[in-house]
């Protein structure tokens, strides 16, 4: 149904239950009770673009549409991507801890995956720690970094920060790791990512619900932080086996420190605060 955008029928009880099995059957993300007026805002959004007022009108466009796109734009519209560099940093210690470990051990390959990238501080965050535990001569480390929303993985790839931004980036890495510009009509100050920043990540655009995953492994490390709190104990179940086939043994997983492997069978051992271990 077109119409003028700014009028947009409101969500009813029923249709909002559609969309929630729906954006399930489609992420995996759990859309509890309550969120009404926040699914309804953000899918509000699409509805404008596409000219459609009544809410049940846009979710057969979406369901309709055979290429999909309207789909990713839906799923980019209701991802909540809250982050900043070095969140819960405990895990950038253990993770240096670690590095520096397999280092000494004579590891030279080195694999990680940051399961849930959001706009990118955190894998740009991992690959800070990883070559500055590493050296920039290492011979070969690779960071994946995915995340279900192309709209965020748009602005990881640009890999370009306000000043507020890196804040907790500490000033000896922001030198390091940053290029510093500032516009000279609006005197905003922004930092670009370097090339050897860039040249260790990869961005792929990946749905956690639907496993297995397009890579052979094995990963050393696997952060997987703050997103299983929208799964529900199914979707997280598939994803913890995913995971640990993917690991090596003796790999490392990271989860959000709100979150735990509770209510899921596993064979990892918790070795810290949210941080499990592949068994050998």
């Amino acid at each position: 149904m077109l119409g003028t955008p700014n009028h947009l029928k409101e969500m009813d009880p029923v249709t909002y239950r559609k969309f929630c099995d729906f954006i399930y059957e489609q992420s995996g993300i759990t859309l509890k009770e309550g969120k009404e007026s926040l699914v309804s805002a953000r899918i509000g959004k699409r509805m404008r673009v596409n000219r459609i007022v009544a809410p049940k009108e846009y979710l057969n466009f979406v369901k309709g549409d055979l290429t999909g796109k309207e789909l990713v734009h839906m799923l980019d519209a209701i991802s909540t991507n809250l982050t900043y560099f070095y969140r819960e940093p405990s895990h950038f210690d253990t993770l240096r801890e670690i590095l520096t470990a397999w280092k000494r051990k004579g590891q030279l390959t080195f694999r990680i995956w940051c399961a849930a990238a959001s706009t990118g501080e955190e894998p740009y965050s991992l690959a800070m720690t990883t070559l500055d535990v590493l050296g920039e001569d290492v011979a070969d480390v690779r960071i994946l970094a995915t995340d279900i929303s192309t709209r965020v993985l748009a602005r990881c790839k640009q890999g370009v920060y306000d000043e507020k931004r890196l804040k907790d980036v500490p000033p000896n890495f922001r030198e390091r790791f940053f290029d510093r510009s500032k516009d000279r009509a609006t005197g905003d100050v922004t930092f670009s990512a370097k090339q050897n920043l860039r040249n260790i990540l990869f961005f792929k655009r990946f749905n956690l619900s639907t496993p297995p995953f397009p890579m052979r492994g094995p990963m050393d490390v696997i952060f997987c932080r703050n997103v299983m709190i929208y799964f529900d104990n199914r979707v997280r179940q598939n994803l913890v086996d995913e995971m640990h086939r993917l690991l090596k043994p003796g790999g490392y997983l990271m989860v959000g420190h709100s979150e735990s492997l509770a209510g899921v069978n596993t064979p990892f051992r918790r070795s810290g605060p949210a941080t499990y271990i592949k068994k050998r």
